[in-house]
């Protein structure tokens, strides 16, 4: 069913007749954490959301559920390719409909306004034409299979701290022009079934009460979907007089009774209620949820897929004739990082997913160099926080098979349930574990290693947690979370942890309690915790030089940096764009050691590389989901492309980075650089970034020449601009010609230079076509209480990146 067939099968209006006010208004809060009401008798069942975007997690937080995870939002935009993010959408629908759910929420689509951000890797790129795009396709990926897209966070929501209190102001020029352009898109074009209100508020009023969830979103741009509250972010009543349509999570809500008093005393009109009716049920169309059924969904191969897109993403960042590597030719390698050993395939928060299983760089590179001598140290460590201990490691004291026993205890401390788990790490964001009644909650398992080592063991918990190491009570401490964010019990529990000597085969007997006490409001069904270890810290001269022995004794070394759990993730903005801990001296001295030194850099966002001058080649390998390990590994040797070009600028210092601030100041954050952000706003800065929007090579070479247009430009038309590209080198390869826009002498305020299309071109060794790239009036327009369209000659710049740009062309945009 396509988006304009939905109301001609089933008559919704109809339907809202034979509904009370209070069933109406039931429509309009979630079931539980993540469905809706399902009213039988007019044949509407259950709609399922679940968290995305990079993957789908579906109801439960479980690793006895996997779901694939596909590479972070960050490499997905790296792959500037419409057809990628159309193909991951369709991905993304197939999990959904194997999961059971209905609804995806996602993409995440707010600015990379600034690298500090906290969900930078789940979000696209700093251009909001880019983003635009790219978001349009993945919401119609999606939505041609059946199941609903959601763009977030809308709007101006590009920030965590105090996430759910600040006020965002921005002016109405740079939100048309930026924030807002970036969904408009996905709505217009790709007829966005669903968007997620944000927490924050814009300009002194919610978001989940803003007239900006009418005016753009309704009134101009024709959107017909349900707005859907982030959880939690509908405070009142009064939001129901605004386009907001779904409270979730539910049953508890603001609305409800209230609401029903509201519109009984004339507060509300109830013709209100019925239209935000008629788009709940205008969506249960649309999945088959209200006159018909889910749609199967006929897709490729969701893990080749997520391998493709990895390599798609990854940004050769430099290349000094060291890659691709010819594996006959080597015998030695040293593999070196944390990160090597246990690569980040996502960023933390609820873009989480549990994938089935993960390869990391070590063991597919291990595995593709059979008879090469791989040897690995870990150089310098990245952990911050307990990881869990893998299934293999762990029994449970009551199966005797592997994993860990997890019980649940009411007031009398009698069990009223139970789970039998295959990790140590635990979430419970809805489900059907009783968290609200349950006043203990206890995990055990016997830890049996497979090496010797020393380690810190302990519990990452909010509240009175105990725990038993071979019998003995080793910690028992009231833990508190870091942060006083609404979430940050769930996303940043405190740690507590004791020195441990594990010895390889030896087993350890674990036992884990905490009391979680009464619990009422929003998340009172919501727990998380981990038991888990981390390494105790040798001293880092130590764990350097190591691995400077093995680096000097290889034909090449490869050494993975990156961040960690702590650094990336919902909930909290990150305070340095510095490697954690002593990687940058790890990469200083393993270079100095052996000129082939390649770096793999495994963040979702950018860091500082004060050594990218001398090593042989940097790869960014974002954080490239489940498949990343092969796909990186694909692209060392030379079997794919390193096909990502930068959607963000990387700075060479974090104190040359013009727009940074995202913590608020008297509740709010200034977005004061309007219309500036990203290359816009380095274009106008003193220092020169390391690395430019749009920066990436691969493995051939390529000309440009010949750039035409061809046309005249009026409001509401369009030009083709037309460059001819060829692939100078000898092997096939990928290029992407961006272009760009300049109005020097504008009368009004623009930026510098601002990006309007691209085109993604594949070409065999010394293959020539032809690239085209359409230019709208709307891509010289400006905001000026309305789209203005300032008559006059345009430049239009074609090359690699925002600054690399040998082509030009004039274009007259007429009155």
């Amino acid at each position: 069913m396509t988006h304009s067939d939905v109301d001609v099968t089933v008559d919704l209006d109809a339907l809202i007749s034979q509904l009370s006010l209070e069933e109406k208004v039931s429509l309009l809060t979630g079931r539980d954490f993540w469905s809706t009401v399902a009213i039988e008798r007019i044949g509407l069942r259950s709609m399922t959301l679940s968290d995305g975007p990079s993957g789908v997690r579906g109801p439960e937080w479980d690793e006895r559920s996997p779901s694939l995870n596909l590479p972070s939002a960050s490499a997905l935009s790296a792959s500037f390719d419409p057809e990628i993010a159309y193909r991951y959408g369709r991905v993304a629908a197939s999990e959904a409909r194997r999961k059971g759910v209905d609804v995806v929420l996602g993409p995440t689509i707010n600015m990379h306004r600034s690298p500090l951000g906290g969900r930078h890797f789940e979000a696209f790129s700093e251009d909001p034409r880019l983003t635009a795009e790219l978001a349009a396709f993945y919401v119609r990926g999606l939505q041609d299979a059946g199941v609903g897209a959601t763009p977030k966070h809308y709007i101006a929501n590009d920030y965590e701290t105090d996430r759910f209190t600040a006020d965002t102001q921005v002016s109405e020029k740079a939100l048309r022009e930026v924030y807002l352009l970036a969904f408009e898109r996905a709505v217009v074009e790709s007829h966005a079934w669903l968007v997620m209100s944000s927490y924050n508020s814009i300009n002194g009023t919610t978001a989940t009460e803003s007239d900006l969830l009418t005016t753009p979103l309704v009134d101009e741009w024709g959107f017909d979907g349900v707005v859907v509250s982030d959880w939690t972010a509908v405070r009142s009543v009064d939001s129901a007089k605004a386009d907001q349509h779904l409270v979730m999570p539910g049953p508890i809500g603001p609305w409800g009774d209230a609401l029903v008093a509201a519109v009984t005393a004339g507060e509300i009109h109830e013709s209100t209620i019925d239209e935000k009716v008629r788009r709940i049920l205008r969506l249960a169309v649309r999945v088959g949820a209200l006159g018909g059924e889910p749609q199967p969904v006929d897709c490729e191969d969701g893990v080749m897929f997520a391998r493709e897109a990895a390599a798609e993403g990854m940004v050769l960042l430099e290349n000094r004739g060291e890659l691709p590597w010819d594996a006959s030719s080597l015998r030695s390698v040293a593999v070196l990082g944390s990160n090597a050993e246990q690569a980040r395939t996502q960023g933390g928060g609820s873009a989480t997913v549990v994938p089935e299983r993960v390869d990391p760089p070590l063991e597919c590179l291990t595995k593709a160099l059979p008879g090469v001598d791989v040897r690995y140290a870990v150089g310098a460590l990245n952990q911050v926080g307990l990881a869990g201990f893998p299934a293999e490691q762990i029994t449970n004291p009551v199966t005797g098979l592997p994993g860990a026993r997890v019980e649940f205890l009411d007031a009398d401390g009698v069990q009223i349930f139970a789970e039998d788990r295959l990790a140590t790490e635990y979430v419970w964001f809805g489900g059907d574990a009783p968290i609200a009644p349950a006043r203990t909650v206890r995990a055990a398992f016997t830890l049996t290693p497979q090496r010797d080592e020393q380690i810190e063991l302990g519990c990452a918990v909010t509240g009175p947690a105990r725990v038993w190491i071979d019998g003995e009570l080793r910690i028992d401490e009231v833990i508190a979370p870091e942060g006083e964010d609404l979430g940050a019990a769930l996303l940043s529990p405190g740690v507590a942890a004791v020195p441990v000597e594990l010895r390889a085969g030896v087993p350890v007997e674990v036992r884990f309690a905490v009391e979680l006490g009464e619990r009422d409001g929003a998340l009172a069904g919501a727990l998380a915790f981990t038991v888990g270890g981390r390494p105790r810290q040798a001293a880092p001269e130590q764990l350097i030089a190591e691995a400077v022995r093995l680096a000097a004794e290889a034909d090449v070394a490869v050494v993975v940096v990156g961040t960690n759990a702590k650094v990336e993730s919902e909930g909290f903005d990150r305070d340095t764009l510095a490697l954690p801990g002593h990687q940058d001296a790890l990469v200083e001295a393993v270079a100095a050691v052996n000129p082939r030194t390649v770096v793999i850099v495994n963040s979702g966002s950018p860091v500082l590389m004060p050594w990218r001058d001398k090593v042989a080649a940097s790869l960014l390998g974002w954080f490239g989901g489940q498949e990343f390990g092969h796909a990186l590994v694909d692209v060392l040797l030379g079997a794919v492309e390193p096909g990502g070009r930068l959607p963000t600028t990387w700075p060479s210092a974090q104190e040359d980075v013009p727009v940074l601030d995202v913590t608020p100041r008297d509740g709010a954050v200034v977005y004061e650089e309007g219309i500036h952000i990203g290359y816009r706003a380095w274009l106008r800065a003193d220092a020169a970034p390391a690395y430019w929007f749009g920066h990436g090579v691969g493995y051939t070479t390529f000309e440009i020449g010949g750039l035409s247009v061809s046309g005249a430009l009026a409001p509401g038309g369009y030009v083709e601009a037309a460059v001819t590209v060829t692939n100078t080198g000898d092997r096939a390869g990928k290029h992407v010609v961006l272009l760009f826009a300049e109005r020097p002498d504008s009368t009004v305020e623009r930026p510098a230079r601002w990006f309007v299309g691209h085109a993604v071109v594949r070409l065999a060794a010394g293959e020539t076509t032809r690239a085209f790239i359409t230019v709208t009036a709307r891509d010289l327009a400006h905001w000026d209480a309305g789209w203005a369209y300032e008559p006059g000659g345009f430049t239009l710049r074609a090359g690699a990146t925002a600054v690399d740009l040998p082509l030009s062309a004039a274009v007259r945009l007429e009155a």
